[in-house]
């Protein structure tokens, strides 16, 4: 009785690990939102799928634990990675209820390293990943962990940046680190990273302010080692003053 929790990265199958492209061959069930499922369709041919809507992200779960406590080997898949944001969490949540499940968390390529290679190097050095959405996490919790981030000098990755009803929210948390940084700071953008349409920006934090995103985008915004180097985003690491001061 396995369910595993396969993370398939951005999206194109080249993007898969070798360990979750095994554990859909494995699976004689393959449960996700419906978006994943069409992403990995090559690989699901003769095999139970089911799906659910966005928000009923419970349901999903409970339906593959039970899929899997009735004897089906499952893969419920998550974009990018199953931890990151992804439904690993929830399922283990859900675990006690089915005590003979054995849960195998697969990890995938999540959308800050994705993006972070589509656009150069910006997270070389510490950085934190942030998500914008409110659904799960009150808008006070997300405004003192971007005022932490900011202050602490780190690389900012932003998920889940803007929607119809946030469409306001990447320029409330740009405000916020305008605080902490100059508005010519080096900012990046990737959207449908590793799909059809994938691009890329590099912009300044105050031209990110002003800029219109949706859910399928990935912000990153840049620190006082970050710039622009052969037309990428890098954040320096700081090899060049261990080399000065080695002298």
């Amino acid at each position: 009785m396995t369910l595993y929790i396969a993370g398939i990265g951005p999206g194109d199958e080249k993007y898969l690990s070798g360990e979750a492209r095994a554990a859909i061959a494995a699976s004689s069930v393959i449960a996700g939102y419906p978006l994943y499922l069409d992403l990995i369709s090559g690989l699901t041919a003769g095999k139970e799928c089911f799906s659910t809507s966005m928000r009923q992200e419970k349901e999903r779960c409970e339906l593959a634990l039970s899929k899997a406590a009735a004897g089906k080997t499952t893969a419920l898949v998550c974009s990018g990675d199953a931890v990151v944001y992804g439904m690993a969490a929830l399922c283990l949540e859900l675990s006690p209820r089915y005590p003979l499940v054995e849960i195998v968390v697969v990890p995938g390529i999540t959308a800050a390293l994705s993006g972070s290679a589509a656009l150069g190097a910006p997270l070389t050095n510490d950085f934190a990943v942030i998500s914008l959405s409110d659904l799960l996490t009150p808008w006070s919790i997300i405004e003192k962990r971007l005022n932490a981030a900011a202050g602490g000098g780190f690389v900012i990755c932003l998920y889940n940046p803007s929607s119809k009803k946030r469409a306001a929210y990447l320029s409330k948390a740009c405000e916020i680190i305008l605080r902490c940084r100059g508005g010519e700071t080096v900012c990046g953008i990737a959207r449908n990273i590793g799909r059809g349409g994938e691009d890329c920006r590099i912009l300044s934090l105050s031209e990110l302010k002003n800029t219109e995103v949706d859910m399928f985008t990935t912000v990153f915004i840049g620190n006082d080692e970050t710039a622009i180097i052969n037309g990428k985003m890098v954040t320096r690491r700081g090899y060049a003053l261990a080399a000065e001061t080695e002298k």
